[in-house]
This record gives C-alpha cells, structure tokens and sequence, in this order.
C-alpha cells in the first residue's frame, strides 16, 4: 500500500484528535471579531479558502485567504493565520518574516520545522504529519481544528469520512477523460483541492469553479466522457443540465469534507489504472523551497 493511500484512510481518526484539540487552544486560535488573514500555498492555500468562508459566514470575523506570494503588502489585519504541513514553505516564511505588529498563529505538522520559531502561536499536528507528497490527511486535519473552533464540526462529519472510505467509488469515473469540481461557500475551497488531487496523483485534467459559475462557458467542455462532482449542495436545475450534455453527474450526498475524501480515493484509483506512483508525482516534492539567491 502507499503512504498516500495510508493516510488517506487514517483520516477519520486525525478528525477526531484535531477536533479535540480546539476547546484547549482558546487565544492561540482567531477569536470571534479578529479581523485575519488565512495564507498558505498549494494545497494549504485551498483549506485556507474553505476555512475564510466558513468563518467570515458564521459571522466571527472578516477574513480573507490568499496564497502567500499574494499577500497584499500594506493590508493591516490583527492575526496572520498559516497553514503549512512542512513549516519550511518559501513564500510563506518569507510572509511571516515582512510581517510586523501583527499576530502571527501557524498550524504545522513537524514542531522542529524554522516555521515553528517564527510564530506567536504555533499549533502542532504532529499526528497528521505526512511522509507523502501529495497532501491528504493534515490538510483536512487542519481544517477540522478550524472548523471545530468555529463551533461547525460534529461527529457526522467523521461519520461520512467513514462511509466516504467504505463505500464503493461511482460507476464509470476511473475512465473519464476529463472532471470538473464544482462548490458553494466553503466547499469551493474544497473543489479547488479536489482538482489539484486529481492533478497531482493521476496526471488527470481536472477543473474547479463555483458552482453558479460553470453555466458561463466551463459547461462546454462537458461531454460523453467527462464529469461533474458537486461537493455540497447543487444550485436548482444544475444536475439536469449536466445531464443533458452527456456527462456524468456525481452528486455530493456526503459532508463536503468527506466529499473531498471520496475525491483523494478516486485521484489514487486512476492513478492505479494508469499505472502511476502516486507516492512519486511528476515534478513535485514534498515542500516547495526556493532559492534567494
């Protein structure tokens, strides 16, 4: 078995000890009213989208996500949230280094990472660490803590994870050419990650839009060999029309999050099929660290 696969089965168990965590981490964590900047890169990047929406919606604090090398210089906030699995992201550290008088909170798996000492607050989720490149469980862990603290995560969410791995994947998907994510809220966030699994593990060409925005053009690409997978609630009439072009629809019956499990699963089967490693991706490693030279 490879470690992706590994850890992407570990998943329900990481939820449960992250969930855990949050009610222990009170002042390291935003505080409801915190105006605050979620970054990371990547995969992190994404959870930071599903984790500003999620917030920001449930009336706790504006808050903005933005892929480190983007932050917007000059843009005062009371808290810089990091997410960062490795702890030794180039464009992050150097985020964390420019940023002065602000608060800074990074959420990392390996404690000994420089990121660590560059922080007010470091939260450790050790045990959602990876030795995969491609990114499952300590992504989706981080999220959880996030969630948790915002009062969002219940044990049915765990509960889908479960299901999401036990069940058999959706007839026909392992042969699609082509497969488009679709989100509303925070699982936009989610659906942005989605494609970038299917990418990373299967080489395969994968997009990712809100769902209100794939009848302005994306649709068109839509065909006997390709498919829509909603994670979350469809807005009215999408899935018929989704259908009448031909293409698969999958509807996201489950917990967004454990949607997103579903979605790892499937980027590991076409991997298998195609006769990938998906524990050596093309042209990736582990953490992305550049030269300053």
């Amino acid at each position: 078995m490879t470690h992706v696969a590994q850890e992407l089965a570990s998943q329900p168990d990481c939820w449960r000890r992250a969930a855990g965590m949050a009610d222990g981490l009170a002042g390291q964590l935003p505080a409801a009213g915190e105006r605050i900047a979620v970054v990371g890169c990547g995969t992190s990047y994404f959870m930071a989208q599903a984790y500003a929406a999620l917030r920001e919606g449930s009336g706790q604090g504006e808050t903005d996500a933005f892929a480190a090398s983007e932050f917007p210089a000059g843009r005062r906030y009371d808290r810089i949230v990091a997410l960062s699995r490795s702890g030794t992201t180039t464009e992050v550290l150097g985020l964390l280094a420019q940023a002065e008088g602000v608060r800074r909170t990074v959420i990392i798996g390996d404690p000994d990472s420089p990121m660590a000492t560059m922080a007010d607050d470091t939260v450790v989720l050790d045990f959602a660490d990876e030795r995969s490149v491609v990114q499952t469980r300590f992504a989706t862990s981080a999220l959880t803590l996030l969630r948790a603290q915002l009062g969002l995560h219940t044990d049915a969410v765990v509960e889908d994870a479960q299901v999401a791995l036990a069940e058999p994947l959706p007839a026909g998907l392992v042969e699609c050419t082509q497969f488009t994510f679709l989100g509303r809220g925070w699982s936009v966030g989610l659906a942005n990650e989605g494609a970038l699994k299917m990418r990373e593990a299967a080489l395969a060409w994968s997009e990712a839009y809100p769902a209100m925005e794939y009848r302005h053009g994306p649709i068109s690409i839509s065909t006997r060999s390709t498919a829509t997978w909603m994670l979350g609630d469809a807005p009215a009439g999408l899935s018929d029309e989704v259908h009448a072009t031909g293409a698969r629809w999958v509807a996201g019956g489950l917990d967004p999050l454990a949607e997103l499990v579903r979605v790892q699963r499937l980027a590991l089967a076409i991997a298998q099929a195609r006769g990938l490693d998906p524990d050596r991706p093309r042209h990736l490693t582990r953490s992305v660290i550049l030269s300053t030279a």
